[in-house]
């Protein structure tokens, strides 16, 4: 295979040379680093590499040259590698162009000349965008093949678990993929045993259920302790702040996933308001970036990790694994997030997960090219999962009970959504009924004032219409509001069988649940901020707060 490509262009040659050289230097055993002064040359390169079916990972141009700007070149190279990462080379009067640019055309990095040393400012930089790329890279002929029908709730779940817990995969739909029909035939596999997960050794599993999934690509580890300081469940934001300050501050930790990390914020296309990343992140990108971290720092990861109940028993938490394993811990986290709210219409129980979906838009996207799309929730979550779908589908409607978006969904993602000629706000509607034939066909939508109801050609239904607590799973004594949330610190006073449950001197701790060593954080709190930096924040503070109740025990 040959390498991937960095693409250098600037039409000053000394400083072209300059930056090829340390380009060369640095990267030549990964990549082929290739440059010219000429922006309408490398346009036409750009084609040419495209044409022999070349990737190219990195390009960096110079912002003023005479042919065209840079940002304009940009504009024009993404039609030919919109996935490369883009770096502008400024000087200090070009930062507002550069900075334009980031919403413009989604520039990944401008940096600014010189870039003397580039062991400090340049290598650190190419080396991140350069993981990032290496992330979402797909080779065509390397890594795990997902066999199945497009509209098959069992291919589905396989699908979304392996996105979930950021495994590559190519997914081939038996109808439209050669060589999907070509894999089944020679391993004489029948349709029957669909879905089928072929192995990079060759080997394959059909109609796996997910733990034999987890367990072929190794996400289900063997537990290696006995004991653990604190057991963080639930791999949301929260949870994976809790595991990276739990492992730094050398607390013997523990994080167990009962699905995927991430949580909701892991299947955001584009998260645009967290602190320290001006271009916005992925949902993925950010988990990715989470789980080498806690991994790196000495936590232990038990994915997928299926918690039925926690005990108490001398003092000691003991969690009790789905197949009756326990382990037992000082300490206990709860950060297991909420789950999207079921859609309790008729027909839509019918094509969960042949066309209608609840989260999923990054998993499912590519397969509604060209389609009609619906969206319904009115949410930050809805949105991104609009502004995603929209890069595909041929129409996305929006539909939201209330009269538009205002007041539900954060203003940049408003005005973004805005932007999308193809996306379309539906307020004061609702999904009446679903109907199609094995796959969904058609959605009835309502009126919420008039009641008046239109059938709609619709392809496929993504749902975000609010959460509900994981918490069902917890049977011991622990104070739950009316709609399940566990509730923390000095909002337990309020309850009339607090007394009864607390027998402490003290007062629980901020984020303390009813159970002194148990705390949560997150969007499971009671109360909580519902953004990703609270929960991260909630996180890293239930660590310091289990830190004082080890100090008591």
């Amino acid at each position: 295979m040959n390498q991937p490509i960095i693409f250098t262009i600037d039409d000053d040659a000394q400083v072209l040379r300059a930056i090829t050289r340390d380009l060369r230097s640095h990267y030549r055993n990964d990549y082929r680093i290739l440059s010219t002064t000429s922006a309408k040359e490398a346009l036409d390169s750009l084609l040419d590499l495209k044409n022999k079916s070349e990737t190219v990972a990195l390009i960096i141009s110079d912002q003023r040259m005479p042919e065209m700007e840079g940002v304009d070149f940009f504009k024009q190279a993404i039609a030919f590698f919109p996935d490369a990462k883009r770096v502008l080379l400024t000087a200090y009067s070009d930062t507002d162009a550069a900075i334009r640019a980031i919403n413009d055309i989604q520039l990944d990095y401008y940096l600014m000349k010189p870039w003397d040393p580039p062991e400090d400012r340049l290598y650190p930089i190419i080396n991140g965008l350069l993981e990032d790329w290496q992330s979402t890279y797909r080779p065509a002929f390397k890594g795990l093949k997902v066999i199945g029908y497009q509209f098959s709730p069992k291919s589905h779940d396989i699908k979304e678990f392996l996105s979930g817990n950021l495994v590559p995969f190519q997914w081939m739909d038996i109808e439209t993929s050669e060589e999907g029909a070509q894999l089944l035939k020679l391993n004489n596999i029948m349709t029957k045993d669909l879905p089928v997960l072929f192995m990079e050794d060759g080997s394959f599993l059909a109609a796996p259920a997910i733990p034999h999934v987890a367990e072929k690509i190794g996400l289900n580890p063997v537990i290696k302790n006995n004991m653990y300081d604190v057991v963080i469940i639930g791999a949301g934001p929260a949870g994976l702040a809790a595991s990276v300050y739990g492992a730094s501050e050398g607390l013997k930790t523990l994080l167990v996933e009962r699905h995927s990390p991430g949580g909701q914020a892991g299947t955001s296309s584009r998260i645009e308001n967290y602190l320290g990343f001006p271009t916005g992140l992925s949902g993925a990108e950010l988990t990715r970036r989470a789980v080498t971290q806690a991994s790196r720092l000495g936590a232990e990861l038990l994915l997928p990790g299926y918690v039925k109940d926690i005990r108490q028993k001398d003092g000691y938490k003991k969690i009790i694994l789905d197949n009756d394993t326990c382990i037992d811990s000082h300490a206990v986290v709860i950060t297991t997030g909420v789950d999207y709210r079921k859609l309790d219409t008729k027909g839509i129980g019918d094509f969960t997960g042949a066309g209608i979906y609840y989260g999923a838009a990054m998993t499912e996207a590519a397969a509604f090219r060209d389609k009609e799309v619906f969206v319904v929730g009115g949410g930050n979550s809805a949105g991104q999962a609009a502004m995603y779908l929209s890069k595909f589908a041929k129409n996305v409607y929006i539909l939201v009970r209330k009269e538009n978006l205002v007041s539900t969904m954060s203003t940049y993602l408003i005005d973004q959504l805005g932007t999308r000629p193809n996306i379309h706000v539906m307020g004061k509607r609702e999904i009446a009924e679903a109907a199609g034939s094995g796959k969904l066909e058609e959605l009835t939508i309502e009126d919420v004032d008039t009641k008046g109801r239109e059938t709609r050609k619709a392809d496929a239904l993504f749902v975000f219409i609010g959460a509900r607590p994981y918490t069902d799973w917890i049977g011991l004594d622990i104070i739950k509001d009316e709609k399940g949330f566990l509730e923390t610190g000095r909002d337990l006073k309020v309850y009339s069988n607090f007394s009864k449950i607390w027998k402490q001197d003290r007062d629980p701790y901020l984020l303390e649940t009813s159970c002194p060593g148990i705390f949560a954080a997150g969007d499971v709190r009671a109360g909580a901020m519902n953004r990703v930096a609270s929960a991260v924040g909630e996180g890293s503070m239930a660590i310091s707060f289990v830190h004082k109740y080890l100090a008591e025990v």
